[in-house]
């Protein structure tokens, strides 16, 4: 496969290429300090493959496509063929019931994305002096394996406004999903955000705070080396807690929060409550550039808003200690408006093997992208925020 001058190769296993050549695509900034998307960095995508949460059994299968120039790496993406939807967040489940029933076979299918991680960021990772010229080769290359092994379709999810730009100039089929995220203000403090709310709104936060703190322990803010193997033990509980009601299977591994302690300690915030010496409920949020991700909450104690406490506003004081320019909160939720988070586009793209389902989902997503953007200018309506 080739697109002007660049070869194209296909690795079952990010060891088959370096941390140094596939960084410097995926995060050519964190010469200079983080990543600005950790989940598209060599050690998060190792951490998932040692630790077996992708890879065979899970349907997850690595394929990463690399784009080569002369010999030297110039763009890389995360493929995976998928034999299921689970872990992906861009849900596409009503499809591949629609086309199974009419007597196709959706799965297996091309996937490039992070597993498991409802994140925003580049997909087609080039090196930045090779841009234009690696996105085409990597996303061409993508749909000419999908094309030529008879698959039913490839996606691209959690991806940028370029990458869908150019991805909608190559027929792929672009769609919009919602989340909500925070975004920092210049603030100086929490009681600085607090300000910039409507007044009943903020009594709201200040009530509910309140409340919280009255589960009757502390709650500890982790980074670094402060985060001990016995913290992870903990967080291990109350992740299976929420995967299993959520999921049915949790979709990491413990040995993935191994890896990530071992490795990417720098990269994590945990955020636990603890009570009586005993760790009761927390979340785990990973550190970029300019973003923090909240990711997983879970607890063994129901208390009255402690989940807000712990995964909104903990990390809203959080972002602002550290200049972060916004929170994202994860996939979906409405209940996040209240607490200042903001709706949002999401993009993905997809390019569909059957022509009349191409056709069927490319009129599906025009009323869909409507129908959000409508939602999304309301809900801004309804936010917290003073009115100017």
């Amino acid at each position: 496969m080739s697109v002007d001058l660049t070869e194209i190769s296909v690795l079952l296993r990010i060891q088959d290429i370096s941390a140094s050549d596939w960084d410097a695509c995926a995060c050519p900034e964190a010469k200079t300090g983080r990543a600005k998307d950790i989940f598209s960095t060599h050690r998060f995508l190792l951490a998932l493959e040692k630790s077996n949460s992708v890879g065979k059994g899970t349907g997850w299968i690595p394929h990463y496509l690399v784009a080569r120039s002369m010999g030297k790496v110039i763009g890389v993406a995360p493929l995976y063929l998928k034999q299921h939807s689970q872990g992906e967040y861009i849900f596409d489940h009503s499809w591949a019931h629609a086309f199974e029933k009419a007597g196709g076979s959706y799965y297996p299918k091309l996937q490039i994305s992070i597993p498991f991680t409802p994140a925003s960021g580049r997909r087609l990772l080039t090196h930045p002096d090779w841009d234009l010229l690696a996105q085409k080769a990597l996303l061409s290359a993508a749909t000419e394996l999908a094309e030529k092994n008879h698959l039913s379709s490839l996606h691209v999810t959690f991806c940028t406004d370029d990458e869908v730009n150019l991805g909608a100039k190559m027929g792929l089929l672009t769609r919009k999903s919602q989340q909500f995220h925070w975004l920092n203000n210049s603030y100086k403090s929490f009681e600085d955000f607090l300000d910039s709310l409507s007044s009943r709104k903020r009594k709201n936060i200040k009530k509910e705070r309140k409340k919280a703190h009255e589960f009757g322990g502390t709650i500890k803010r982790l980074t670094g080396t402060e985060i001990k193997e016995e913290h992870w033990d903990a967080f291990w509980t109350f992740y299976q807690d929420t995967g299993i009601r959520k999921w049915g299977t949790p979709y990491l591994t413990r040995d993935f929060f191994r890896e990530i302690h071992k490795y990417m300690n720098v990269d994590v915030l945990l955020i636990l409550a603890e009570v009586n010496g005993v760790y009761i409920a927390g979340a785990l949020n990973f550190i970029g550039r300019e973003t923090l991700y909240g990711r997983y909450w879970g607890c063994i104690e129901d208390h009255p808003s402690l989940h807000f406490e712990i995964c909104y506003y903990q990390a809203i004081e959080y972002a602002i200690s550290k200049r972060l320019k916004k929170v994202e909160a994860g996939a979906q939720g409405g209940h996040k408006l209240a607490r200042g988070y903001l709706p949002v586009a999401i993009n993905s793209l997809h390019w569909i093997n059957n022509i009349n389902f191409r056709k069927a989902v490319a009129d599906y997503l025009e009323v869909e992208k409507s129908a959000i953007n409508h939602e999304n200018e309301v809900l801004l309506e309804f936010a917290p925020y003073k009115k100017l």
